[in-house]
Order: structure tokens, then C-alpha cells, then sequence
């Protein structure tokens, strides 16, 4: 338990000196943020559970899940005046507190800004971190993140003022000379200056920001010409921030940048990353077959197949072969339903609607996929 706790101490000692050093130089794209600083490491691993447990195992013992979230992100995760989450990536921590504990609520929700978020499951600060991160190849093989399955796939956009000439046909090189704020510390930050590389344009980036709130706040006060961030926050942001009598365009239409979004937690811990990963897959795989929280009893007792009794915790289930109830689907469908009543419930009242998208199922021209439940 004490080398436990000192490893722990040192890697919290590593990240912090990643995220500082990432966020000391605001004006440069390339030290500006902190996976790509983190990235030109070559030792940043930092492994969990060193006594050889698994992240699973002190879920299960402690009884509450520390799930990492924005609080900030408008339909994924926002804190509420009693100090709840709501949204989209609340309701996946929900869904990984009920497979693994048979409760959505048992949860301790731990809002993070995009510079904490790394350390915090470095440090084991969190089991999870469901917070709009982006899967990239640095975070995901030197930072010491492992990635879950994707559920939202985003891309970057931008987004102005109608009155300052921006259209729903405005691109990059429509940026020349304009101040662009985001977030310190993600994706955006180095995705923006690459794309104004590439246009042969001059932007100032505005900042550094370590809250999204701010960035908005500096748009509306004008002294960003335009923000940029993944489309969804731009959506969100617009759907409940937009001044009467403005209109915000969000731009370009195909978005500059893939954000492939999910769970992410400390690498090198399959019975955890299986957890959470089959968690996720149960609420797509129930879409696929139309069991949802309104008749997931129904199905129990009768199962249209093999594979949804599987799923349920029936004959042939392997649930309890991860370690989990073998009604460990069950609860989270029950208790929060599947992907689309999840998606629908949280993303479709701000405008984010899954048909023709890439968040649509397979079968419907998405990318929406599980692995078969056997």
C-alpha cells in the first residue's frame, strides 16, 4: 500500500508537470496544449492498482463509481443547482454505476476542466473519465490513456456572428486577421492553427481558457470573433446561449477535424476497460433489438433471442465471467436505457438529431456498432 501511494504521488507529480508546462505558452498552438507537451515524452505511463488489482475490483469494494465529466458541456454533462449531472455523458457514467454496481446512482461525479481531466485518472482520482475527450493516437499510447468504445462521433466546426459576415457557406480562409478562442489543453487548439497553416491565413488565438464557460463569455463580450470546439458544444452552446436578435453560425459544414468520443481510463487494466466497454455495447446492442428501460421485464421473462437473454443475464450469459452480476445489462438498461433513448433524451432537445449522421446505427447508415453479445 506504500509504494502503492507513492507511485500514485509520483504520477500525480508527472502530470502536473505536463499539464503546467502545457499551459504556459497561451500564443503557441504547439506548446499550447497539453497532449501534444505530453506526447514529445518518452515516459509517460503511469500504470493504476500497482498492488496488481483491478480498477473493477475497487469499484465494487467502495460502492460508488468516481466518473470525471465536464459540468460544463451543455447536453453531455451540466451541473445542476443541486449539484447533479445531466446529460448525455452523465447518463454513461449512470449506465457503467449500474453494470457494475446494480445502482445509476451510485455515483461521485467529479467535474473536470479539460487540464485536470488526464491527471485525474492518472492519479486514480477517477475510475473513468466520460468527458467529451477525443481518442488520439498520443493520448492513447504515450499519455497512459486507454479508450473505450466511441459513442459520439463529432468533428470541430466554428462559430460567429451573422452580423460580422459569417454564413452557413463561411470556411477557414473567412478567419484571416480574427481572433479564434477554445479551450487550453485539447484537441481543438492545435487542429485550429493547423488548418489556418494549411489555408495560408494569420489567426490570433485568444486565451489561454481553462473553462468553456469562459470561452463562451469572452464570444459574447466580443473580444473572440469566433470560438471553436467540437460542433456538438457549439450546438449546445447555441441552443441555450444565442442573444435574442443574434443569429450564430456554426461553420464549416464538414467539420475540420474527426473527435471520436467515449470513455477513457488508465491503461493496462482489461477486467476495467471490458466493464465499462460491454456496459456501452449493452445499450447499443439493446437499440438494435428494440429492448428498452419500458420493456426490459418483458424481454427478461422472454427474450425475442439468444442473444438478448445472454445480454439479460440468462443462459449462456458472461457477465458474471467479468467479474459483473450476471444481471449487470439488465440494471443498466432498466435503470437508463439504451443508446437511443440515452442519445434522444439528452442530445435531441438542443438539435442534435442522430438520422443521417454518423451516431446513427449500423443499420441505418451510421456508425453506431457493438460486437456480438456471445
Amino acid at each position: 500500500m506504500r509504494n502503492r501511494k507513492l507511485l500514485q504521488l509520483l504520477a500525480a507529480i508527472l502530470a502536473f508537470g505536463l499539464v503546467a508546462g502545457a499551459c504556459g505558452d497561451s500564443d503557441s498552438s504547439d506548446e499550447g496544449s497539453a497532449e501534444t507537451t505530453a506526447a514529445e515524452s518518452t515516459d509517460t505511463t503511469v500504470e493504476l492498482n500497482q498492488d496488481g488489482g483491478s480498477i473493477l475490483d475497487t469499484v465494487i469494494s467502495r460502492g460508488t463509481l468516481n466518473c470525471g465529466v465536464s459540468g460544463a458541456a451543455v447536453a453531455f454533462s451540466e451541473t445542476q443547482p443541486d449539484g447533479s449531472q445531466k446529460g448525455f455523458d452523465a447518463d454513461y457514467c449512470r449506465v457503467v454505476a449500474a453494470a457494475v454496481l446494480g445502482d445509476a446512482e451510485a455515483i461521485n461525479f467529479v467535474a473536470l476542466t479539460a487540464a485536470e481531466r488526464f491527471t485525474a485518472v492518472q492519479t486514480g482520482d477517477v475510475d473513468v473519465l466520460i468527458r467529451n475527450t477525443t481518442w488520439t493516437q498520443s493520448r492513447d499510447s504515450e499519455i497512459g490513456m486507454d479508450f473505450g468504445p466511441t459513442t459520439y462521433y463529432d468533428g470541430q466546426q466554428m462559430m460567429g456572428r451573422e452580423s460580422d459576415g459569417f454564413s452557413a457557406g463561411s470556411d477557414i480562409d473567412d478567419l484571416d486577421g480574427l481572433t479564434i478562442c477554445m479551450n487550453a489543453g485539447t484537441t481543438t487548439e492545435k487542429n485550429i492553427a493547423d488548418a489556418a497553416d494549411a489555408a495560408g491565413i494569420s489567426i490570433t488565438l485568444g486565451g489561454p481558457f481553462e473553462e468553456y464557460d469562459a470561452v463562451v463569455q469572452a464570444f459574447l463580450d466580443g473580444t473572440c470573433d469566433v470560438i471553436t470546439t467540437d460542433g456538438s458544444g457549439l450546438v449546445g452552446r447555441k441552443a441555450v446561449q444565442e442573444p435574442a436578435g443574434e443569429n450564430w453560425i456554426i461553420f464549416p459544414a464538414t467539420p475540420i477535424s474527426k473527435e471520436p468520443l467515449g470513455p477513457t481510463y488508465a491503461q493496462n487494466d482489461s477486467k476495467w476497460a471490458d466493464a465499462v466497454n460491454w456496459a456501452v455495447y449493452a445499450t447499443i446492442i439493446a437499440d438494435e433489438n428494440g429492448l428498452t428501460s419500458a420493456n426490459a421485464d418483458a424481454m427478461v421473462a422472454d427474450p425475442p433471442s439468444a442473444e438478448i437473454g445472454r445480454l439479460l443475464g440468462g443462459e449462456g450469459e458472461r457477465q458474471t465471467a467479468m467479474g459483473l452480476p450476471a444481471d449487470a445489462f439488465f440494471q443498466a438498461i432498466k435503470q437508463v436505457g439504451n443508446y437511443d433513448e440515452i442519445y434522444t433524451r439528452n442530445l435531441g432537445p438542443v438539435g442534435l438529431v442522430r438520422d443521417g449522421s454518423a451516431n446513427a446505427g449500423w443499420l441505418d447508415g451510421g456508425l453506431i456498432y457493438a460486437p456480438p453479445a456471445r
